[in-house]
């Protein structure tokens, strides 16, 4: 009998698994994959020179990608942006609750997509689908589109026989999760901003200004000492003009140099810790963390996903090392049999507020409405803290750039003292 070597997913913990399988084909091999609780995304026969495209028989999930479509080229970054598959779920959602076949709605949709590169990812769901597979086994073929929230939500609304209303749950959550990010990053924009300005406002200085006064201080002077602090100022000048590249090259290396250090795993636990304890910026921070971990846990249990399958997918879609740890320890515990709210406490990340609310619903049987209505309210908070934060931002900059160009203006006005003093008793 033949052995297949496969790549799969277990279905209760989502996680890759690799191995072999003996079966008579490559269809009874996904078959008998799927009647061990694995989702078969690649199948090949052990030894074979090349991969050949095989199709289950039971759901007809394709081991392999489909052809790419026609125009495709190559893609950098991203297939699609947040934004926009937020629209496709709530397009895919108005076809799906006005009685049109998932099929047929994602051929639609597929026919009219402008973005090549998704199109083609389209496409090869449909297919999927006309194959034999369900609407989740398409999704699953496609993990950097689709994440894990993403398909377990699909796949709770087919199991339901309520996909309409699970996609439009969705395509909300995603709206919604973009509303938030959109007013967070709208907080950062205003001072990076005025940095950058303060920046380039201070290089021009040093650099054009400053060493124009050198000469006339080196003129008037002849040779006499000047204080520290303008001789500080006329070494960075100097520095700065002499070793333009040098300097651009300090800015970018240091740049890249926190980009380096914030995707290893010590930089990452630092670079978070510091995100949501900062002052100012960490109350918004952890508001914003606390609203997306409620929406999300409140949206995959109203969907019907299991509660520890939904645990899972909320800490690994945190975006903070520390809440996703938190939310991993409230997994463990919940697996061996303890209630939400009290595990959410022992973590001390989430305010009282939140695990007293979440001890209500559980005792109430209404979990899922009650984390909406904790999301809704912290959505509401980070609104606020925005607003506020943006107030405050604007003074404490105008006072960070009065102080920086007020030393270089003092710098250079020490010495003119001196020399009136000179010109003058002369």
């Amino acid at each position: 009998m033949p052995k297949f070597t496969y790549i799969a997913i277990e279905s209760s913990s989502g996680k890759d698994k690799k191995g072999s399988i003996d079966s008579a084909s490559a269809e009874q091999a996904a078959i008998d994959l799927k009647a061990m609780g694995l989702l078969p995304t690649s199948i090949t026969l052990a030894g074979a020179a090349a991969k050949q495209p095989s199709k289950s028989g039971a759901k007809g999930t394709e081991t392999t990608a489909a052809p790419k479509a026609k125009g495709k080229g190559f893609t950098f970054g991203k297939v699609i942006n947040n934004q926009g598959l937020a629209l496709f779920t709530r397009q895919l959602s108005t076809l799906v609750n006005a009685g049109m076949p998932i099929l047929r709605s994602l051929e639609t949709l597929a026919r009219q997509e402008r973005n090549l590169p998704f199109k083609a990812v389209l496409e090869q769901v449909a297919e999927s689908i006309r194959s034999g597979g369900t609407f989740s086994d398409g999704l699953l073929q496609h993990p950097k589109v689709f994440d894990r929230l993403y398909v377990n939500m699909v796949k709770a609304g087919e199991a339901g026989g309520v996909l309409g209303t699970v996609l439009d749950r969705l395509a909300k959550f995603m709206e919604k999760a973009e509303k938030i990010k959109g007013k967070v990053k709208a907080a950062m924009t205003y001072p990076v901003i005025i940095m950058v300005v303060a920046v380039l406002i201070v290089s021009a200085l040093m650099v054009f200004v400053i060493p124009k006064f050198e000469e006339i201080f080196a003129s008037l002077l002849k040779g006499a000492s000047l204080p520290p602090l303008t001789q500080f100022v006329l070494a960075v000048s100097n520095f700065m003009k002499n070793n333009i590249l040098i300097t651009i090259g300090l800015c970018f290396g240091g740049y890249f140099a926190f980009k380096a250090f914030r995707n290893t795993p010590k930089g990452t636990r630092i670079i978070d810790y510091i995100q949501i304890n900062v002052p100012a910026f960490g109350p918004l921070f952890l508001k914003a963390s606390v609203g997306r971990f409620t929406r999300t846990f409140g949206t995959l249990l109203s969907s019907g996903v299991p509660i520890l399958q939904a645990l899972t997918i909320t800490s690994d879609t945190s975006g903070n090392v520390h809440i996703a740890e938190a939310l991993k320890a409230v997994h463990d515990r919940v697996k061996e049999g303890e209630g939400v709210g009290k595990p959410l406490e022992a973590t001390g990340i989430f305010p009282t507020m939140v695990t007293s609310m979440v001890e209500v619903g559980e005792e109430t049987g209404a979990l899922p409405d009650m984390l909406t209505r904790i999301a809704d309210t912290y959505d509401d908070e980070v609104d606020n803290a925005v607003t506020s934060i943006t107030s405050i931002i604007e003074p404490i900059m105008i006072v960070f750039m009065a102080v920086v160009v007020g030393t270089i203006v003092i710098a250079l006005f020490l010495p003119l003292v001196k020399i009136i003093q000179t010109l003058s008793s002369g």
